[in-house]
């Protein structure tokens, strides 16, 4: 039965820093930014991403960062699971804004310009997620 209680102690622990990184994510947010605005650009962003990570003339570095987070979106395994309302998709809008701004950090806004492919607006609202 020590195993039994090893068992739980492993998957307590695990809750706990699952709960402690939830919490990280929900700090780091932008906060001007509301999650339903962010979902409504979530096709632009996937594209964007998808192109900024197909750009060669972008560090390895910043490329492999993006293809990570493509698998992370695509992933049926989340943080938390999309089937939460509201906070199942709140997690994808705040790894997004994280990658978002380390990229637009290395690559500048011109490539951020150059690849979206929505309007002005939406454009307004990526720099708002990217911290600019």
């Amino acid at each position: 039965m020590e195993w039994w209680g090893a068992l739980v102690a492993v998957a307590g622990g695990l809750l706990l820093l699952w709960a402690a990184l939830l919490l990280l994510l929900w700090r780091a947010r932008p906060p001007d930014l509301t999650v339903r605005e962010a979902l409504r650009l979530l096709p632009d962003l996937v594209r964007l991403v998808r192109r900024l990570a197909a750009d060669r003339s972008l560090p390895r570095g910043v490329r492999l960062r993006l293809w990570l987070l493509l698998g992370y979106l695509l992933s049926p395994l989340d943080l938390v699971p999309d089937v939460v309302p509201v906070l199942g998709y709140a997690d994808d809008v705040v790894v997004v804004a994280l990658v978002l701004r380390s990229v637009v950090r290395a690559a500048g806004d011109a490539a951020l310009e150059r690849w979206w492919p929505g309007g002005p607006a939406g454009l307004a609202v990526v720099r708002r997620l990217a911290g600019r």
